[in-house]
């Protein structure tokens, strides 16, 4: 599984002028599946992501997580993260998990970023064309990843 986490200071989601998902202050969670990913790496990332410190502290350092700082996350299924671009015009995306291994694997990442704590879990709508507001707050944006059956970091 691949993630782009961007600290924001609000996002939203909308479908066809409808808002689906939308948090204040927190992260903004892009995920994409590849074919061999299970729950393990979902997991593995939501744990991660739920405690890893980018909100500034008083003395304006990294040393406060989500779950410090009590902010929401919004995941938003990104099948493109799997595009490989490297020939041709036209980027491929045959590195992707298709639709029925994707969505379930999106939707159980969500239910871990809960059970790891993080109270506001919003989600996009999988599989829809989405409109996505960003207020990037830093900008802050880091990419984690992890590949199938990875021996633990």
């Amino acid at each position: 599984m691949k993630t782009v986490i961007q600290r924001v200071r609000r996002a939203a989601v909308t479908v066809n002028g409808e808002t689906v998902g939308a948090i204040d202050q927190g992260l903004l969670i892009l995920v994409g599946v590849g074919p061999g990913d299970t729950e393990a790496e979902a997991r593995w990332l939501a744990d991660k992501i739920a405690v890893m410190r980018i909100f500034a502290d008083q003395d304006d350092k990294f040393n406060r997580s989500l779950l410090d700082v009590g902010g929401g996350a919004l995941v938003v299924s990104q099948f493109t993260l799997y595009a490989d671009a490297a020939q041709g015009r036209r980027p491929s995306f045959i590195k992707a998990a298709p639709p029925h291994i994707a969505e379930p694997l999106i939707e159980r990442f969500a239910a871990f970023l809960r059970a790891a704590g993080v109270q506001r879990v919003e989600t996009g709508r999988f599989g829809a064309r989405m409109l996505v507001e960003i207020h990037n707050d830093g900008p802050v944006t880091i990419l984690l990843d992890r590949e199938p059956s990875a021996s633990p970091r």
